[in-house]
């Protein structure tokens, strides 16, 4: 066998940073070894993996279809590495969370995990549902839990749980004592929203486009505590997750508003790539991920176990 583990590694850094130094910083590795990595790969194949266009290398055709191979190949010895150290499998996993999922459940589902798999070591990145599926299609991390639609012709995309957005504002607003309103109250508002690219955002575009409704967007935010901060204060009305309100409806901060003409349900989703090999730890945490959420109608219905 011509090649080496290493140099697969090295390719697939290269591939997902397009940079030699880059790869090499993330394998803690010399530039110039992993440049002479790269060289070696296509000098013994006879074959050309890369494009170049100055310090910028991009896949070509044969190294698109080498892509996949190679990071099933890795993922592969790393079980058996895991195994041969006396380790049960489950030694990484990598986790992309939409904000929603990512603050309100994430953290404790791979908290369960990782007490029944002590020695798995987990990472959890949370981005916006756009920035998870580029993460999820270029192999960055192994599985993403999202709650946007995901149209990627090259990821599997499997619902998960129903959820609803929400409209709601500050306890002092006119709008809490009337505890509903209409498409023309709602287009006289101030709106504190979601930002683009984010899943929220996007369900909640869609349905006022339906309704044709012109809103006065006064602020856009990156995080949903940021929004429901700023809707406290009055700044305006905001839009997010029934899961990301319940305790502040719980304790009377935020107030929800009905909205009949509006639907505002959505679908959370897992994602992975199709051609990605699905290792232990990645059955192991969906097959969780659906255990906690069997038999609830809706995601602030979920009821997840303190961690100890």
């Amino acid at each position: 066998m011509r090649f080496t583990l290493r140099q697969l590694q090295v390719f697939v850094a290269v591939a997902q940073h397009q940079s030699v130094s880059k790869a090499a910083g993330v394998l803690a590795l010399s530039q110039s070894a992993a440049s002479t990595s790269i060289t070696e790969l296509e000098r013994q194949s006879s074959c050309q993996l890369f494009d170049r266009a100055g310090k910028r290398l991009s896949l070509n055709a044969l190294g698109h279809q080498l892509l996949p191979q190679a990071v099933a190949l890795l993922d592969q010895a790393k079980e058996i590495e895991d195994l041969l150290n006396g380790k049960s499998g489950f030694g990484s996993l990598s986790v992309g969370a939409t904000l929603t999922i990512g603050n309100y459940l994430a953290t404790l589902l791979i908290g369960s995990f990782m007490q029944v798999h002590p020695e798995s070591q987990v990472k959890l990145h949370v981005q916006n549902t756009a920035h998870i599926v580029q993460q999820v299609a270029h192999y960055e991390i192994d599985l993403g839990l999202i709650e946007g639609d995901c149209n990627h012709p090259d990821l599997e995309v499997q619902p998960w749980v129903e959820d609803e957005l929400v409209v709601f504002c500050a306890p002092q607003h006119p709008l809490a004592k009337l505890g509903r309103a209409d498409i023309e109250t709602l287009s006289q508002e101030a709106w504190i929203l979601r930002e683009q690219g984010s899943g929220t955002r996007l369900t909640f575009d869609q349905e006022m486009r339906h309704q044709r409704a012109n809103l006065n967007i006064r602020l856009e935010l990156e995080h949903t505590e940021a929004i429901k901060r700023a809707v406290e204060s009055g700044l305006g009305i905001g839009c997010i997750s029934r899961l990301a309100l319940r305790d502040a409806f719980r304790r009377g901060s935020l107030v929800p508003v009905e909205t009949p003409e509006l639907d505002l349900s959505r679908q959370f989703y897992f994602i992975w790539h199709k051609q990605k090999y699905q290792t232990s730890a990645m059955r192991e945490f969906l097959e969780l991920c659906r255990s906690f959420t069997a038999g609830v109608r809706r995601s602030d219905e979920i009821v997840l176990p303190p961690i100890a």
